[in-house]
Order: structure tokens, then sequence, then C-alpha cells
């Protein structure tokens, strides 16, 4: 049936062509849709559930909050794994699916279980599911800030004034750093988060820094207690002030009139002459006890730039989204947006995922292109034909445009890794053999003829030399397709990361593999005509000249070149053992981020401070365009840092710009690392933006190698977790080691004397309640301004809530006695204050607590690493009775693959075989093409060791594309051997004749491919480390397999061919070899 496709197609071979332009038309049209990033998206299917109650400490909130949320999600179909962290008044669940599980699913069955949930949580803990993106999902991010304060404006117009306050539209003057951070906010939160949002692809917007703008009324102690007003009557007062009613319709005149009975307040002067209460009939105003001012929440985030106060905000891509249209539309929005900001206030971006993507992008190209060109010019040069070299170079475009819409169909996005390993030199590989067969068989019919061929007799020709190698052809294409099944059966980060390489490498081989069956026959029909060269390539003719001694050699001396094949491929695997592993080479993103950690007490502020420094410490740097920081926690949570962990986002210029071009990213780091040390306060981790989130939402950490410890008593798991830690330091390669900060958060305890309460007439009540609204503050209402609302908030000023005296002299009132004026006493009398060190934080995972220690490594291949610290920990740490380890990190992502790999890859190689026996029918022929494996690894192995590689994934994918290849240039040389021996001639004539027949074929199957790689292995672009291990093992190893195809393989025919008597006979050759006649 195959071989009616090819006869079919020779005869309708214009209807070919046209359905394949027809067939390339549509490839045209999916690649323009075709979703583009820079990396796959390895974020694996989570729902993160989100709660604030800010009432309660870390060890309240995992008890009365995590713990019953964590009960909750047990069971729910597909869930695979549950992790928490749980802090001072914040809560974060993560639900980790099994990769078949829609999210969409999960995310209502967490909503129906967090709806069940709810009644056994505290009042106000109110559960909330986060936005549906991934870790790819922060695609764009800019900067709400002032414009240039020297820049003054006009006399009476918005913006900065001669005296340094800011004046807003609204006819506001800020005089302070908190009024105007908490416009910043304002215009990010009312201006362009709208208009943010409506972008398509857009799952949500993430804003930090600022303060969200409040009305805060600040009670004086002193005179609410010469008054006799409490804390909470003031907020109650301020309620019953700010309402608004609706009364109905009356009628008039015939018309209807709605009633609008509406108090609410709206501006601050207002909320001063509001009455709350009214003393020997004299009404008592908020002025007379209070301050009224604009002012902002108790934030648990901010955001810095350049040293400068900002908000941020993010663009969260929808999950499965197309990241560079997305931040190129979100940006686009953004420029619109700006045009629409108060005077005075700029929105830059800061971070645009698109960069990088197009980056990558281009590298890609740019590898394909030139290999593309490459190709085209070796097999013009191999073949000495022009039009035989269009007709497979034509391949080239089809068969991508027909993976284009493969690609679309199975939902793989076309990026650095599905792109990345495509080889064209491999994909037009069967067509190669199928034109090069033509070639020569018009030739021969040509010279027998001689003279020109009819139609007829190119025609016929044409069908008979596509028949001729269909079968090899088919094998060969199923041989490589076996290689890469391996790559299909990953799972988890493994198999996001390279399953759609190898489902985008099957697309483009069955593409080829279509068009070598239907477009080259067709095309070598219409375009291969008139006088066909019979004479080789000069190159090949020399090259074939000098390989025929060589040849005869081998066969008549097999057993030594059998043995140095043995001796190459022993000292290969010596090699292998002493190459490095790491899980895949790390992309370069351009840009770095660095997490500053400080000590637990940290507050927000300082941590703040702190920051502005580091930023101007890192501008210093001249290869540095500009840095911007997140601290504390953003508004959606997706990343809950607390206030003493900062992320730095340094954009470096472009490398043209640096004053020192041959400066390393890795030499950078060390001088920043360096310079940084002189910024006391902090520790420091680098990393780069996506990486670091990619670390964190996949395993909860954020570092290459990660040691959890579960147990139960958090302080033996961290005095245990501190001893792995300093283990961890004396071994070379690591970097950035810290340890979980369980413990050392500082705590004001009020405990309440409940006598002295009760003596008073007060309840435990009446006291907790002033301590709270004084203290945390206590929502009085609403203002509105237009579609935007402020809350009112009764809070003590910060200067008496940071005292410690005047915390204790807060009046509490007393019961009213009738006729006396009403009393109060201070809190001191009914409560103590005491300093202690609580928990920082609680994490847990699969419901068990856990302790991380986590490093970097720097230097040296991760696989070493691990094998060195997992010996000295064993040996060195003494685990408490309940507590064990388990090692994480990337490194298990390395050990799972590595598992996956030595499981599935023996038995791709028996199937292989299997295949090898049907193409060739005996086990010996088989035997014989299957020893091509073991020294084309060989190759990649002495590559890699040459190259100071170390062995990761990539290289990994390389070896087994390089298994196909090698397969596939001995399956053609023993087809023709085979064939002669079918046809009675001699074993040792059949070796030499198929040899020398398939000489170019095997140069062109070994050499093209190897060329097609050239550019990816020694490209520097963007995104190029990931790909040149691949490029690198993949052209080493093939040029071991066309020297063991061309030298070993016909010592392996001799030995494994003859029958068993003729192996005894002399070792001379039976025949006189013949030159192979001239194509």
């Amino acid at each position: 049936m195959v071989q009616g496709i090819s006869e079919t197609a020779v005869r309708s071979r214009w209807a070919v062509l046209i359905v394949t332009l027809i067939v390339a038309a549509v490839g045209a049209w999916n690649i323009v849709r075709l979703p583009i990033d820079a990396v796959p998206d390895i974020t694996n299917k989570q729902v993160q559930i989100n709660t604030v109650a800010p009432q309660f400490g870390p060890l309240d909130i995992e008890r009365l909050v995590t713990y019953p949320v964590e009960t909750a999600l047990s069971g729910i179909v597909g869930l695979e794994s549950t992790r928490s962290i749980s802090r001072n008044g914040f809560s974060q669940v993560t639900a980790v699916f099994k990769p078949n599980v829609d999210v969409y699913f999960a995310r209502q069955q967490v909503a129906e279980r967090l709806a069940q949930a709810r009644e056994t949580l505290p009042a106000g803990a109110e559960p909330q599911m986060g936005p549906i993106s991934t870790g790819l999902g922060e695609v764009l991010m800019w900067a709400i800030r002032y414009g240039d304060p020297s820049t003054i404006a006009a006399d009476g117009a918005p913006g900065w004034q001669r005296d340094g306050a800011f004046l807003t539209i609204e006819g506001e003057r800020l005089t302070d750093e908190v009024s105007r951070a908490a416009y910043l906010r304002t215009v990010q939160d009312w201006i362009v988060r709208p208009q943010m949002r409506s972008v398509g692809g857009v799952a949500g917007i993430d804003s930090i820094g600022g303060y969200e703008k409040q009305l805060v009324v600040e009670p004086d102690p002193a005179r609410l207690a010469a008054y006799g007003i409490s804390f909470s009557e003031l907020a109650d007062a301020l309620e019953r002030a700010n309402l608004s009613v609706g009364a109905n319709f009356v009628e008039r005149a015939g018309e209807a009139f709605l009633v609008r009975a509406d108090a609410r307040i709206r501006t601050i002067e207002e909320i001063s002459d509001a009455v709350i209460a009214t003393r020997e009939g004299v009404p008592v105003t908020v002025r007379n006890v209070a301050h009224v001012r604009i002012g902002g929440e108790l934030r648990t985030g901010a955001a810095t730039m350049n040293g400068e106060e900002v908000v941020i905000g993010t663009v969260l891509m929808l999950t499965g989204g197309n990241s560079r249209t997305v931040a190129a539309a979100a940006a686009g929005q953004l420029s619109e947006v700006a045009k629409t900001l108060p005077p005075g206030v700029e929105a830059t971006v800061v971070y645009d995922r698109s960069k990088l993507v197009n980056s990558t992008i281009a590298t890609v190209e740019r590898n394909l292109t030139e290999g593309a060109i490459l190709v085209a010019v070796a097999l013009f040069l191999i073949l000495g034909n022009l039009r035989a070299a269009l007709i497979a170079t034509l391949i080239i475009p089809f068969s991508m445009l027909m993976t284009a819409t493969g690609m679309n169909y199975f939902g793989v996005s076309g990026n650095l890794m599905s792109l990345g390993a495509l080889d064209f030199g491999l994909i037009v590989d069967g067509s190669v053999i199928i034109i090069e067969n033509c070639i020569r068989r018009l030739a021969e019919r040509q010279h027998h003829e001689g003279r020109v061929l009819t139609l007829a007799e190119r025609l016929e020709e044409t069908s008979a030399a596509s028949r001729e190698m269909i079968r090899p052809t088919i094998f060969g294409q199923a041989i490589i397709f076996l290689v890469f099944a391996p790559l299909l059966t990953f799972s988890g980060v493994e198999g996001k990361m390279f399953s759609p390489m190898a489902i985008t490498l099957m697309l483009a081989l069955a593409a080829a593999f279509i068009l070598s069956l239907t477009f080259v026959p067709a095309m070598v029909a219409i375009l291969i005509r008139g006088k066909v060269a019979e004479k080789e390539v000069p190159a090949i003719a020399i090259a074939k000249r000098l390989y025929e001694p060589s040849l005869r050699w081998s066969i008549r001396r097999p057993l030594p070149v059998i043995g140095a094949a043995v001796a190459v491929f022993a000292l290969s695997i010596f090699m292998f053992t002493r190459l490095g592993q790491e899980f895949i080479p790390t992309l370069d993103e351009q840009d770095m981020a660095v997490q500053a950690l400080r000590i637990p007490s940290t507050s927000l502020g300082q941590s703040v401070d702190i920051q502005r420094k580091i930023e101007k410490a890192v501008e210093e740097f001249p290869e540095v365009a500009f840095m911007y920081s997140k601290t504390g926690t953003a508004e959606v949570a997706s990343d809950p840092m607390p206030p003493n962990a900062s992320d730095g986002f340094i954009i470096l210029k472009p490398r043209a710009e640096w004053p020192d071009k041959t400066l390393t990213k890795t030499a950078l780091i060390e001088k920043m690392d360096q310079r940084l040390d002189a910024v006391i306060g902090s520790n420091y981790e680098f990393s780069q933006p996506i990486q670091m989130r990619f670390n964190e939402l996949i395993a909860g950490v954020r570092g290459d190698v990660a040691i959890k410890l579960y147990g139960d008593d958090l302080d033996q798991m961290s005095a245990t977790a501190a001893e792995i830690a300093g283990v961890l330091q004396t071994i070379g390669g690591a970097a950035d080691i810290k340890v979980e900060q369980t413990g050392g958060f500082p705590t004001l305890d009020v405990a309440f004397d409940r006598d002295a309460i009760s003596r008073y007439g007060l309840s435990v009540e009446e006291v907790t309640d002033a301590v709270a609204t004084a203290m945390g503050g206590r929502e009085a209402g609403l203002v509105f301004e237009g579609d935007r609302r402020f809350d009112i908030v009764v809070r003590l000023p910060n200067a008496l809530r940071d005292n410690l005296a005047a915390v204790g002299a807060l009046p509490v009132m007393l019961p009213e006695t009738e006729g006396e004026p009403r009393a109060s006493i201070p809190l001191r009398e009914v409560a103590r204050f005491s300093f202690s060190e609580g928990l920082n934080q609680v994490s847990r995972e699969n419901g068990k607590r856990r302790v991380v220690v986590q490093a970097n490594v720097r230097g040296r291949d991760l696989g070493s690493f691990v094998t060195e610290a997992q010996t000295l920990v064993e040996r060195d740490v003494a685990l408490p009775a309940g507590t064990w380890l388990v090692w994480g990190g990337q490194f298990e992502n390395l050990k799972s693959a590595s598992q996956r790999i030595t499981l599935v890859v023996p038995a791709a190689f028996v199937l292989i075989f299997v295949l090898l026996y049907m193409a060739l029918g005996t086990l010996r022929a088989a035997g014989a093409v299957f020893s091509a494996v073991p020294l084309a690894l060989a190759g990649g192995v002495f590559t890699l060791a040459l190259t100071g590689m170390p062995f990761s994934i990539s290289a990994a994918v390389g070896f087994i594309c390089l298994a196909g290849v090698a397969v596939l240039n001995g399956l053609v040389v023993m087809t023709a051997i085979n064939a002669r021996i079918a046809g009675g001639m001699a074993v040792d004539a059949a070796i030499h004749d198929g040899m020398a027949e398939r000489f170019r074929a095997v140069l062109m199957t070994g050499i093209v491919p190897a060329i097609g790689f050239v550019p990816m292995a020694i490209a520097h672009g963007v995104g190029a480390e990931v790909q040149r291990p691949l490029a690198t093992v993949v052209i080493g190893g093939l040029i071991t397999a066309t020297v063991l195809t061309l030298f070993v393989l016909p010592a392996i025919c001799r030995l494994l061919l003859r029958p068993a008597r003729a192996n005894r006979e002399q070792e001379k050759p039976q025949f006189v070899p013949q030159p192979a006649p001239a194509e």
C-alpha cells in the first residue's frame, strides 16, 4: 500500500504539488496563531487559598485556619499534595493537583470544600482562591511614581508645589510621605487597574506598595477621657453619623419624586464636624477629641525603585495564555493608560516578559535559519545536483509549516525547548535517502541507455527508486520515532519541559516522512529531467578513493577494528562516570533577582530603609539600568513574603553598553555580593525572575537544593536544620545557604487581670475591644468619591502606638454612674505588658510540619554536590526521633527524570532491536546494525567531556537522538548488503559493494544532521546555553557514528554474516573488490 502511494505520487505529480501548497498555506495560517513563550510553563496544576485574620499569631493561624482548610481539601479528586504557610495574621494553603486535572474543575472542587469549611473558621476569616495564573503569569510589571520634584507646577496647578507639597487634581495637598504614597496607590487601584483588567488573557492585576488610602481619625486619649467617650463609642458614633437611606418616593403635581435621605460624609471637614456626643447640651464633634488626616492602612508590603517608594503593578496572565501577545497588549494598554494619569504621576514599565520571549525566539529562529542554510549547502555539495538539493531543501519549510498545524492541535507552544531541538538535517534524512537513490538509478539507466531518458522511463525509474528505499525509510522513521518516545513518558516538571520537545520533533519527522513518500517522488519526476549528472562530487569521489583501502582492511582484519571500538566504548563509560550532572542548563534571562532576608523582628519600615540602601549600592554598577524591589506581601499574595524579606529585580543594560564586555554574569554577581556585604542587616540570594518563581511554585522553595525536614517539634527541627546548614557550608560550590526562619518574631503580649477587670465593673470584651481599636484600628464607615471608596478608620497615632508607656496610660472608660461624670482608668490597671519571642511562621506539607534548608549551587554540577552533601549530612547530623529528611528542589527533578530514563530507554532499545529484526530478517544483521548505538553514545560522552559540560536532561535528549540516527545509518547500509547476499553474492563482496554504494548516503545521513546542529552548538544568543548540550552531544556522536558505520560495521558484518565455516578460513578475503561504478 505504501509503495502504491509513491507510485501514485509520481503519476499525479502536479496534483501532489498543489495539495502540498494548500497544506503549506494552512500551516502558514497556523504558525501565526502559534502561542510563543521563552520556556515551557512547568508550573504544576495548583490552587492557592489565602486567608487573612489579623487578630491571630502564627500558631493560632495554623490551628484555627490552616489546619481546617487542609482538612477540608483532603480527598478531593486528583489532589496530589498540599503545602501551607502560617504567618502572623495570614494563612496560605497550596493544593497541588495531578497534571491531567482540569484547573477549572479543581477550583470548583476547592470552592465547594471551602464553603463547607467556613463554618469552622473564626469570625471574619474568609478564604479566597488566588488568580487562575501560573509561575509564568507575571508577564508585565510597571511602577507608578511621581515625576521629577524639581519640576514645579504653575501656581494652583496640580503637581509639585514650591513648598514641597504635591497638589492633586482633587485639590488635596499631600505634605507627608504617607499621604503621597497613598495617592500613588489610589491612582494604581482606581485608574490603572480597571483599564489593565480589560486586556485579553489577563487573569488579574496585582499591586504592592504605597498605602491603601484611608481617612484616619487619630483620637487624643486625654480628651476622650475628659469627655467620657471610649474608643469604641467614637467609632460607633462615626458610623451613625455616616448614613444614607432610601425613603421611597412622593407624588406632587403628577410627578414622582424620589426621597433621598443622604447623610453620608464626603470630606475630611465633614468628618471633623461630625457630632459624636453631647455634654450638658453642647455637641461634641470629632475635632474636639481627634485629628483627622489622609493616611494609609497598616500595610504588609511596600515597593521601591532606585531608592524611592513607588507602587508596582503586575499583570497576571491567564493560565495557558500567550505571554508574548498578552505582555505586548498589556504594554500597549499601559501606554494609553499613562495618558490619563494625573499631572505629575508617571507609569513606567519595569519588566516586560515579551523582551525575553523575543530574544529567545530570535535565537531559535537564527539557529534554525542558519541550520537550514548549512543543510542546503551540504546537500548540494554531497549530491552534486542543484535540483536534487533544492527538492531536499524544500522539505524544511513545508515540514515546519505542517508541524505548526500539529503544535496548535496538541496545544504545544513555540518556545526554546519545543523548537530548539529541531534539526533540519535529521528531518530531511529520509527524503535525502530517496533522492540520492533516485539520482543514482536515473544516472545508471541513462548511462545504460546511452541517451537522455524519456518521460516514461524517468517516471519508471523514479517509482522504482522510491519503492526500493521505502522499506528502510519506514523502519528508519519508526526507529527515530521510537527513540523519542521515552520523552513522552516523563511526568512532573521534566514532563512539562521535554514532552513538548518530543511532540514537536515527532510532528516534524511525521511531516517529513509524509513528504518523502509523496512530495519528493513527485518533485523528482517534475524537476530531474534532461541529462542527469553521472559523476560524483569531487570531494565525495576523493573521500571514496581514500576510503576503499580502509574498507578492504576492515573486512580483512575485523578483530582489531572491533577491539578498538570496544576499547573506545569502555573508555567512554569511564569518562561518563566522571561527568557532572544537572537537571537542565539555566536559561540566562538577561536580568537578575536578589532576595534580601533579614532577622524576623525587622519591621516593614526598617526593611524598606535597608532595601533603599541596597538599591543605591546596586545602582553604582555601570552594568545596571535600574533596580526595583518588592518587600513583604503583595495584595494578591501569590508570593507571601514576610516583612523582613525583599525581592529585588536588577534590570541590566544591553551587554553592548557594559564597560567590560568580557565580564560574565557570574563574575558580576560576585562583585555585587561583595558590595552588598557592606550593607549591614541582610543575607542575599541571587537568582533570576522566572527561575525564582518556578522553584518556589513547584516545590515551595527557591533554592537549587532543598532539604526538607519533617516532624512535630519546631524547636528540635530548627536546631537540626541549623546543623545541616553548617555541614553544607563546608561543601565546595554551596552558595546562598539559609534555614527557614520559624522563630525569632518578637511579640508584645497583653495579659489581662480578670480580677481587676471585674472589680471595676468591666468585661474582658470591653477591655480587649479598647486595645484592639486603639492599636489595630477599627473601621467606622466609608467615604465615597465617585466610584472610589475609602475606609474611615479610628486608630491611635503611630507615635502613641509605638510608645509602651503611652499604651499603658490609655483610658479605659468605666460604666456610667448616674449624676456623676464618667470616669476612666489607665489600661495598665487591668492589663500587663511583656515582650517575648514567638513563632515567625509554620510551614506544613501534606499535613506535616516542615523546616527547609535550601542552597544554590555555583561553580559545580548539581548531581555531585548533592551526592557529597547527602554523604556528609548522613554522617555528621543525628536526626531526632520522629523526624525525617527529603531532598528536593531542582535535584528532585533531576532524580525523577534520571529514574524514568533508566527504565524507559532500555525498553525503547529493545523495541528498536525488534524493528531492526523485522526490517532485516535476521538476528545477526539486526545485531550488526544495533552495534552502532554504543559507539555513537561514546562520541557524545567524549564531546561533553572535552567541552566541560555536565550531563543534563538536555544532553540525554541528544543521546536519544544519536541512537536513532546511528541505527538509521546502519540500516541504510545493511539493506544494500542484504540485497546483494540475497542475490547470491559472496558475503565479503556484498559487504564491500554495499558499503561502497551507500558511502555517499552514509555521509549524508551522518554529516547533514550534524551540520544542522552546528549553529545551535556555537550560538551565544539568549537561551543558547539550554540548547548547547543537546547540539554538542549530537555533533560529537554523529561523527563517531559515521566512523563506526564506515569502518566498524563492515568488520562486525564480516564476523556475524559469514557462515560459521567461513569464519574458520583464512582472514584474507576471497574476492578482489572492483571499484564501484560511477554514479
